[in-house]
């Protein structure tokens, strides 16, 4: 990329790519790849109707290792980049290989489901909306690593909304009752349709510290297959893995599963304080073969079973790139696998690492049916708030199955929409139904829920059905009294329990301004504006990059660890590469 201009590439296998339309001047160049350091070169000349010439080195960020003995290889040949940049009309059509050279197209077998965004209900005809938490933050990670590291926007279906929203904390107050989770509500204008309003519902998960933990029975199920042989997966998985042993207590259990071509034990449970052994096996690991991703799985479970402890927290913590080609490898069956495995109280955490063949449907699926979250490792940095900064919520839960049901009062809302979701879901039904499976909540985690609210009295018409010829819907007399706008009602399973229990909240029908909400509602607004606009939503109304912006920057004054400055960052990038208008 060109700083300063909007001149990008992507160069193909062998390295070589050519910017056009570039003006004379002297630019500086940066050349980016993922698992290598960047390089920025100052002072390159372009001379109008010239062709320069520019060769670039970037060295890998990760030592490798020898696919068959313990020894660390050098690093690997430096990855030649050269590129041209000459004066004329850009062309469309990619990377330009130079004269006698082929570009191949990049292999690429990602793989994300569809999401069909969740539409505006009438409060009178549909008055439930009714969902399961999640507290995935794989979506945002993920997003990050297109927009910074691929320089484009992420493929639609990639943009989950709830998980960009949730990757964030947010200054929730702790709980206080019996309850291991606290309410926050707050309603507001909705920045990018000012008719509109917008419902904030916030849970601040019980804090628990390092300390008082309950002791980990942990297994480490890691994907070495020759699909994780690049920087950005193995060494960096390795590197990630190496954090959560550094802070393992004595108390806990360790053991590591491997699968390539076939499944094995690579350590026995083993003490945390016995930290030497648990990273020689770690730096043991090399990459190579097929992927038996559902021997792996069970292998894990067996061994989680047979150590496990009921005053402990039993789970099994599955890194891979999604690629699981051989054994149980349907998503159907491997959701049947984990469904079962789950019942003996092993939960299941999954991380996903790499590009290419990065499965995420395949990831997030595993995580929601194994009681556990999903999270994407980009960078050394994403590991540590994952595994480190954020250890008890990844592995502790302190809540099981937490559904929210809402619902509106039709005297003061017209419609409603949940934003994000989607593939949360669940039939108004199964909120008291304790057979339902649902989200986990970890130890300090927060969830976080915007809804979009046509207020009653609007002559805006709403996408629907005909109205019905037999019958008719009336509001009741409570309704067309109380000044509440809406119910949330919250159930949840302790950890160990199989019996749910409820909490109710109501919401009264405020009338705050949009500049006086608090910073969390403004902040969690902008990043769903910004997600609507990656989703090129055709809900988003008067959405805009400098509103996302405005916003943001407006509420940065609560940023631990700077991740809502990076968003700020983020927002800008994706301004300058949507090309959408």
């Amino acid at each position: 990329s060109v700083q300063g201009a909007r001149s990008r590439a992507t160069s193909a296998n062998d390295g070589n790519f050519r910017l056009e339309g570039l003006p004379p001047g002297t630019w500086k160049v940066r050349c980016r790849a993922q698992g290598y350091e960047s390089v920025t070169l100052s002072g390159i000349r372009v001379a109008g109707g010239r062709a320069t010439r520019l060769d670039c080195a970037l060295q890998p960020a990760f030592a490798l290792q020898a696919p068959e003995t313990d020894q660390v290889l050098p690093k690997p040949r430096s990855y030649k980049v050269k590129a041209a940049y000459l004066e004329m009309p850009l062309r469309v059509g990619g990377p330009i290989p130079f004269p006698g050279e082929t570009a191949p197209p990049p292999f690429n077998t990602e793989a994300y489901d569809a999401i069909d965004e969740n539409p505006f209900k009438s409060a009178l005809e549909n008055p439930l909306s009714t969902f399961s938490i999640d507290v995935d933050t794989a979506s945002y990670a993920n997003m990050r690593r297109f927009i910074e590291q691929e320089h484009r926007l992420p493929p639609i279906d990639a943009v989950r909304i709830e998980e960009l929203i949730n990757y964030f904390t947010y200054s929730y107050p702790d709980p206080e009752g019996k309850d291991p989770f606290s309410i926050t509500t707050e309603v507001s204008v909705a920045p990018w349709n000012r008719k509109h309003r917008l419902v904030h519902i916030g849970l601040q998960g019980r804090r628990v510290d390092t300390a008082e933990l309950p002791p980990n029975n942990l297994v480490f199920l890691l994907d070495v297959s020759g699909s994780m042989n690049s920087p950005a997966k193995l060494p960096l998985l390795k590197s990630a893995f190496r954090l959560l042993v550094e802070n393992l207590r004595e108390q806990d259990r360790v053991a590591i599963v491997v699968y390539a071509g076939a499944a094995g034990l690579v350590l026995p449970p083993t003490p945390g304080s016995d930290k030497d052994k648990i990273l020689c096996a770690l730096e043991s690991l090399r990459a190579g073969g097929s992927t038996a991703g559902g021997a792996g799985i069970r292998l894990a479970y067996e061994t989680a079973r047979r150590n496990f402890d009921p005053q402990a927290n039993n789970r099994v913590i599955l890194a891979t790139d999604g690629d699981f080609n051989i054994g149980a490898s349907s998503d159907a069956e491997m959701i049947r696998l984990i469904e079962r495995e789950r019942e003996s109280g092993v939960f299941l955490s999954v991380l996903g690492f790499g590009t290419g063949n990065y499965k995420d449907s395949k990831m997030e699926k595993l995580a929601d049916h194994g009681n556990g979250s999903a999270a994407y490792i980009d960078s050394i940095l994403e590991a540590k708030k994952v595994l480190v900064s954020e250890m008890g919520g990844t592995l502790l839960t302190i809540a099981k199955d937490v559904k929210i049901q809402v619902e509106f009062n039709p005297a003061r809302v017209k419609g409603y929409r949940l934003i994000g979701y989607e593939n949360r879901r669940l039939r108004d039904q199964d909120f008291n139904d304790d057979t339902k499976d649902a989200g986990e909540l970890g130890a300090g985690h927060s969830v976080t829920v915007l809804y979009e609210i046509v207020p009653a009295g609007s002559d805006e018409r709403l996408a629907g059905i005909d109205e019905l010829k037999y019958q008719e819907s009336r509001l009741s007399r409570v309704g067309r009294s109380s000044n509440e706008l809406l119910t949330v009602k919250l159930r949840y399973k302790a950890p160990d329990s199989d019996t749910s229990q409820l909490v109710s909240r109501p919401l009264e029908d405020e009338r705050i301004p949009l500049a006086r909400a608090s910073e969390d509602f403004r902040f969690a607004a902008a990043v769903a504006e910004f997600g609507m606009l990656l989703r090129d939503s055709e809900l988003k109304a008067d959405a805009s990059y400098e509103s996302v912006l405005e916003s943001a920057r407006a509420a940065l004054a609560s940023d631990d660890g700077g991740y809502r400055s990076e968003f700020l960052e983020l927002a800008e990038q994706a301004r300058l590469l949507d090309q959408r208008g």
